[in-house]
């Protein structure tokens, strides 16, 4: 337990690192290396382009992640004294179960020392549980950190092809460019911001696929209608029409939400909530 608590503090601080990291290459390094002439730069130039679609996804996946902290699962367990709801079991950290208003699949989290409703998993990267509150932010902020990655990947790697004058035309040099790279570095002859950039763009490749595999996941259990809690202790879910399950995630905004990071009021949750 006292690994995890160590990893649910170092997890968000190794995040924003990196998200800084990628802040600064992107705005001080590889932007301004796509400008050739800057007296002559269209207004619409490939430069301005990626500049603008790079600050958009990253304010999504930060605005979305601020959102995922902020709009945490409410604690289920002072229901106990409001005496309003339903009377369903959650799991207890003794091993108990107690009686508490909430829907299916209620479970408590030692980390967060709550309960939370429709409990899916509890993030360390935000230092936070995923449930009802924030499911469509944190699907929203796997996606945009996903997009910002693999972006800042394409960056970086133009941005090494231009400086090293080397060709990505075949799928083996980027393969190759690690050990390379790693064996020019130590005989001088690579600079050591440029073997820094390289060693991010495979950092970059990690983590883009690793939130797009994750992102993809979840939209098929939310399809389904079950969480990740529920797959896991082999709970049986009714069948639902695969829209309404989205509806209930996504709410009917769905739209503004994937493009601006706001919450999600149109949901059932908040609906019930403001009754």
């Amino acid at each position: 337990m006292l690994v995890l608590r160590v990893l649910n503090v170092v997890a968000p601080a190794y995040f924003l690192c990196i998200s800084l990291v990628t802040f600064v290459l992107q705005l001080f390094l590889f932007i301004p290396s796509m400008f050739k002439d800057p007296s002559t730069t269209p207004l619409f130039s490939p430069a301005l382009l990626h500049g603008a679609l790079f600050l958009f996804l990253s304010a999504n996946a930060l605005g979305n992640y601020i959102l995922v902290i902020q709009n945490s699962p409410e604690d289920l367990g002072k229901c106990l004294n409001s005496g309003r709801g339903a009377e369903v079991v959650a799991d207890q950290p003794d091993g108990s179960r107690s009686p508490c208003s909430a829907l299916p699949s209620t479970h408590f989290c030692r980390l967060c020392a709550r309960v939370t409703q429709r409990h899916d998993h509890h993030c360390f990267f935000t230092g936070n549980c995923i449930g009802s509150r924030n499911m469509r932010n944190f699907v929203m902020f796997c996606l945009y950190t996903s997009l910002a990655c693999l972006d800042s990947l394409v960056a970086g790697v133009a941005y090494i092809s231009a400086v090293l004058s080397m060709s990505f035309a075949n799928p083996l040099a980027f393969l190759t460019l690690l050990p390379h790279s790693i064996s020019q570095f130590f005989s001088g002859a690579l600079l050591s911001s440029e073997m820094f950039v390289i060693l991010m763009l495979y950092l970059w490749l990690g983590i883009g696929l690793a939130c797009a595999g994750f992102c993809s996941h979840q939209i098929l259990l939310i399809l389904r209608g079950q969480t990740r809690y529920q797959v896991r202790k082999g709970m049986v879910v009714r069948a639902r029409p695969w829209r309404k399950n989205l509806q209930d995630v996504f709410g009917k905004r769905w739209l503004i939400g994937l493009l601006i990071p706001m919450l999600n009021v149109g949901s059932d949750y908040h609906r019930h909530k403001d009754k």
